[in-house]
């Protein structure tokens, strides 16, 4: 009686493992950044697409402008190879390039590279789930003021009718991560994620604000994928600039 029990629940259990197993033979692919950056001097960039697992698939990748509204149809740049047949732990290099105008050329640009896996036909009791990549590309043309690795010191906060303004007066972007304002400890306002283009200005909305100084805390990230804490005091509508929070030593 047990053994037959035993059976039965290895009989309805293999074919849950054998997709578990398939699933696991079948990583996906991993790209070696989590961003580009292409100095305007540059004729291309390249990043490295591993194929981290043991079958064959397709690479397909391409690049888009808004996210919001994805398309292809006029930007001034190329994707080689946009297809690519590549064997289990294979690695293919990808390469960006710009056609040589079409672009802004006062202040930095981004776009949407997509790295899209095509998994081959699948076998019995074989899962197989497509894995899509996507990282940004910033377009940066010659000439630009500034440096890119203080931008995030460089905006400008202020607390104007209830909301905290952030203004980006320099010709690149910044990305924000766990963007947190708060007030004798009580917390006003909260975000996962923002990325602010060059010269724009937007309004983030505060809870019940009072007389006295707004703590604003969030995390940069830079050129290279690291994140650097910052953190700023802003009174009323005295613009502020943020003070990067260095990390303790080890």
């Amino acid at each position: 009686m047990f053994s037959t029990l035993i059976r039965f629940i290895a009989r309805l259990a293999w074919p849950g493992l054998l997709m578990t197993l398939a699933v696991q033979a079948h990583a996906g692919i991993v790209l070696n950044t989590t961003r580009l950056i292409y100095p305007g001097q540059d004729k291309e960039v390249s990043l490295l697409v591993h194929n981290t697992g043991t079958g064959d698939i397709l690479a397909q990748s391409w690049l888009e402008g808004d996210i919001q509204k994805p398309s292809t149809a006029s930007l001034p740049f190329a994707i080689t190879p946009a297809l690519a047949r590549m064997a289990g732990n294979a690695k293919q290099l990808i390469r960006v390039i710009y056609a040589g105008e079409g672009m802004a050329d006062d202040r930095e640009s981004v776009l949407w590279l997509n790295v899209q896996e095509i998994p081959q036909s699948p076998g019995e009791n074989e899962l197989q789930i497509a894995i899509r990549q996507r990282i940004k590309v910033f377009y940066r043309p010659q000439g630009l003021a500034g440096d890119p690795l203080k931008a995030a010191q460089a905006l400008q906060w202020r607390v104007l009718d209830g909301q905290l303004e952030v203004n980006n007066p320099g010709s690149y972007h910044v990305s924000m991560i766990k963007l947190a304002a708060s007030q004798r400890g009580r917390e006003l306002f909260q975000e996962d994620s923002r990325m602010l283009a060059p010269l724009q200005r937007v309004r983030l909305p505060l809870s019940q604000t009072r007389d006295g100084a707004v703590e604003l805390k969030f995390i940069s990230i830079n050129d290279f994928g690291a994140q650097e804490l910052y953190h700023a005091s802003v009174s009323g509508e005295q613009v502020s600039q943020a003070s990067r929070i260095e990390p303790p030593p080890r």
